[in-house]
C-alpha cells in the first residue's frame, strides 16, 4: 500500500509542477505580497489576533494558520512565487494521500487509490492549487482528514489539535467535529464508539473558535455577493439553487471552468426556474444519499455527507455569502465523485478482470489530468487570468469590469468606457461596479452620469466607499462645502482605518 500512497503523492506534485513558473495572481498580492504579517514567522504570530484581510480592507475573516504558512514560505524562499506554488502542490498531494487512508476503511486498496487519484487530478482543483491564497482550502482539508484518522487511532489530543488547525486555516474547518461524528456513525461493526469526553472536547474547541471568530473575523458577515443584496429568501434561493446545480455539473463533468460564476456566467434570476428546481432535487438527493446508503455503501454515504457539509457554508442556501460559486470552495466536495469512482472500481473488481477495470479507471484519471493541465495556464499571471476569463466567458460582468479597470490604468479611455458599459449592461446591481464606473466617468467629465451611478451604488450598498468618494468630489466641485464636510465626516466614521474621501 505504501508504494501506491507514494504514487498518489507524486502524481499530485508532478501535475502541478508547471505552476513553479507562475506569478502571484489576484488576491495573492493583497494577502501575501502586500501583507507584512505574511513576510516573517514572528509577524505572523503577532498577527494571530488580526483579521485575514490586512487593514485597511474590512473584509474580515480569520485564518491565522494560513498566514503563518505563507510567512514560513516567505522566510525560507524570499517571497519567490514559484516556491509558494510548489508548497501548494505538496499540500495538495498530502491531502490526496490522507483521503486514500480515510477511504481505505470501506474500500479495497485499488478502489481507495483510484479514488485518491481522481481527487488529485480533478480539474476543479486547479484554482485551489494554482491560486496561492487558496492554500487555505488545502490546509483545512489536510487537517480535517488528519483529524479523522487521528480519532480512529484514539489519538484524542492529536485529533482535537488537527481540528483546531483546520478551523484556524479557514472557516470551513468548523465542520471537522461533524465530519468526525459522521465517521464514527459509519464505523464498521465491532469498532468502539468515540468517548463522550473526546466529542465534548471537539465541541468546546469549535465553540471557542467561533467566539474568537466573532471577535476578529466577523466583518465578513457584511460581505454579501451582489446578486443577494436586498434579496429575500426566495430571491436568494433563485440564484443559490442554480449555483448548486452548476456545482454538481463541475464535480461530474468539469468541461467548462471559470474563474467567475457570478451573473451572467450563471444567469441572474430572481424567481423560480427549472435550474432551481433541479438544483433543489440535487441538494435533497445528496443529503439523502448520506443517510440511505449508510449500510449498502458507507464510503458513498461518508463522501456525500462530507461534501454537503463542506459546500453548505458558502452555498447561500441558509444565508447569503460573499460569492455565488467558486471552484476553490469545491475543493473538499470533490471527495464525492472520487468516492463514487472508487466504489465503482470496488464493485467492478468483484465482477470483472482486474486489468480491464484498472484500465477503465486509468482512462478516467488520464482524461481528468489532461483537462487540469490545459486549465493550468489560466493562473500563470494576472494577464493570463483576465484574458482567459474574457475569452471563455465574455458574459462575465466581473471580467468586463476588470478589463475596464486595466484599460483605464493604461489611459485607453474609449476602451475603458466601452468595457464599463458592457459590464453594466450584463449586470447593473453590483454597487462596486457602479461606483467604479461612476469614479471613471467623473474623472472624464461626465458628472451627470457619475452622480446617477453613485446614487445607484449607495442605494444598493449605503456604505460603498468609492461611491461615497464620488459624491464627496461632486459636492466639492459644485462648491457645496457643507455637504462635502458631512460626507467626509461620514467616511471617517464608517471607515476609521481608511483615508478620508
Amino acid at each position: 500500500m505504501n508504494r501506491w500512497l507514494a504514487a498518489v503523492f507524486v502524481a499530485g506534485v508532478v501535475l502541478y509542477l508547471p505552476t513553479v513558473r507562475y506569478d502571484f495572481v489576484q488576491d495573492d498580492r493583497a494577502i501575501i505580497v502586500a501583507n507584512p504579517a505574511a513576510h516573517s514567522v514572528g509577524a505572523a504570530l503577532r498577527a494571530f489576533d488580526q483579521p485575514y484581510w490586512p487593514r485597511p480592507a474590512e473584509a474580515g475573516l480569520y485564518r491565522p494558520v494560513t498566514i503563518l504558512s505563507f510567512a514560513v514560505d516567505w522566510s525560507l524562499f524570499g517571497g519567490r512565487a514559484g516556491w509558494f506554488h510548489l508548497v501548494n502542490a505538496l499540500w495538495h498531494a498530502l491531502a490526496g494521500v490522507l483521503l486514500v487512508l480515510v477511504l481505505a476503511r470501506w474500500l479495497p486498496p485499488a478502489g481507495a487509490v483510484i479514488a485518491g487519484l481522481v481527487f488529485i487530478v480533478h480539474p476543479v482543483h486547479v484554482e485551489g492549487v494554482a491560486n496561492i491564497v487558496s492554500r487555505n482550502e488545502l490546509l483545512v482539508t489536510a487537517a480535517m482528514l488528519a483529524a479523522i484518522l487521528a480519532a480512529r487511532r484514539r489519538w484524542w489530543v492529536v485529533a482535537v489539535a488537527c481540528a483546531l488547525v483546520a478551523m484556524l486555516s479557514k472557516e470551513r474547518g468548523v465542520i471537522t467535529a461533524a465530519a468526525i461524528v459522521i465517521d464514527n456513525w459509519l464505523r464498521p461493526d465491532g469498532v468502539e464508539r468515540y468517548p463522550r469526553a473526546f466529542l465534548s472536547a471537539l465541541a468546546a474547541a469549535t465553540i471557542g473558535y467561533f467566539l474568537i471568530w466573532l471577535r476578529i473575523g466577523h466583518a465578513a458577515v457584511a460581505d454579501v455577493a451582489a446578486p443577494f443584496l436586498g434579496a429575500g429568501v426566495g430571491g436568494r434561493l433563485a440564484m443559490a439553487l442554480p449555483a448548486a446545480l452548476r456545482s454538481a455539473e463541475l464535480l461530474i463533468w468539469p468541461a467548462s471552468l471559470s474563474a467567475d460564476y457570478g451573473p451572467q456566467v450563471i444567469p441572474y434570476r430572481t424567481t423560480v426556474s427549472l435550474a432551481a428546481v433541479v438544483g433543489a432535487v440535487l441538494v435533497v438527493g445528496i443529503a439523502a444519499m448520506g443517510v440511505v446508503l449508510r449500510r449498502r455503501a458507507p464510503v458513498v454515504s461518508f463522501a456525500a455527507a462530507l461534501a454537503a457539509l463542506a459546500y453548505l457554508p458558502t452555498s447561500n442556501l441558509l444565508f447569503a455569502s460573499g460569492i455565488v460559486l467558486a471552484e476553490r470552495d469545491l475543493y473538499l466536495p470533490i471527495v464525492l465523485p472520487a468516492a463514487l469512482v472508487g466504489a465503482g472500481v470496488a464493485g467492478a473488481l468483484a465482477r470483472w478482470e482486474m486489468r480491464r477495470v484498472l484500465l477503465a479507471a486509468a482512462l478516467i484519471v488520464v482524461v481528468l489530468a489532461a483537462r487540469s493541465l490545459t486549465r493550468l495556464p489560466a493562473w500563470a499571471d494576472n494577464r493570463a487570468f483576465l484574458l482567459t476569463l474574457l475569452l471563455e466567458h465574455p458574459e462575465s460582468y466581473r471580467g468586463q469590469q476588470s478589463a475596464a479597470a486595466v484599460y483605464a490604468g493604461m489611459g485607453k479611455v474609449a476602451e475603458a468606457r466601452a468595457a464599463y458599459a458592457r459590464a453594466d449592461s450584463l449586470f447593473n446591481r453590483d454597487p462596486h461596479l457602479e461606483a467604479g464606473y461612476a469614479l471613471f466617468l467623473l474623472g472624464h467629465g461626465d458628472t451627470a452620469r457619475a452622480e446617477l451611478l453613485a446614487r445607484v451604488s449607495r442605494r444598493l450598498l449605503p456604505r460603498e466607499p468609492v461611491a461615497l468618494r464620488v459624491e464627496y468630489l461632486l459636492a466639492r466641485a459644485r462648491g457645496d462645502s457643507s455637504r462635502a464636510a458631512a460626507l467626509a465626516d461620514t467616511a471617517r466614521r464608517w471607515f476609521p482605518q481608511g483615508a478620508s474621501p
